[in-house]
């Protein structure tokens, strides 16, 4: 059996122009909102990969379910909330202006810490973690080969999920645009 954790395209990034805090509140929603952009296209090693998968899983984020479309995919096995990215937190800050780039990498250190206003607690992604590798495990019990078109931080999430199981693959499943690991478990016996 074999999950495939893979990172969406790239997407139609919003505005990078410096905000406050508060203004990436909305920029983080844009985020959530955002397509493929047209010109991010998966190389021909993911494409092989998804076309020996018998099930796909994508998050209810279009940046993924564009990214699934994009492999060439027949058919989404499955699309769930359970497969969103990892919450980002926000204040309601309204001095310093930044990038959104910046901000993302403060508040995402700050949830690692415990900060989760307005967004889900890093001790709740990783709950939430734990049962989304139970759904892919049954999939890939079902289906044998199991691509889930995911997220960054998610997808890390995932893969210490699924070692922490017995699973063989990379501690880290790649942060890149269209990067992938491949995740091998043991063959379970029907009989028992």
């Amino acid at each position: 059996m074999e999950i495939i954790l893979l990172r969406h395209g790239k997407p139609e990034i919003p505005s990078l122009e410096k905000i406050n805090a508060a203004g990436f509140s909305r920029w983080v929603e844009l985020y959530n909102i955002s397509r493929l952009c047209s010109s991010s296209i998966p190389g021909s090693d993911v494409v092989s990969e998804a076309k020996l998968c018998t099930a796909v899983v994508c998050s209810e984020l279009q940046r993924s379910i564009d990214s699934a479309e994009a492999l060439g995919v027949n058919e989404i096995t499955l699309k769930s909330s359970i497969f969103n990215e990892a919450g980002m937190p926000v204040a309601n800050w309204e001095y310093l202006k930044v990038s959104p780039k910046l901000w993302s990498i403060v508040f995402r250190i700050l949830w690692l810490f415990g900060y989760s206003f307005n967004s889900e607690s890093f001790k709740e992604a990783k709950l939430r973690a734990s049962k989304s590798a139970s759904v892919l495990i049954d999939l890939a019990k079902k289906h044998e080969r199991v691509i889930f078109v995911g997220h960054g931080v998610y997808n890390r999430l995932l893969a210490k999920e699924l070692k922490s199981l017995g699973w063989a693959g990379p501690k880290n499943p790649g942060s890149k645009y269209w990067s992938y690991a491949v995740y091998s478990g043991k063959k379970h016996n029907k009989q028992g």
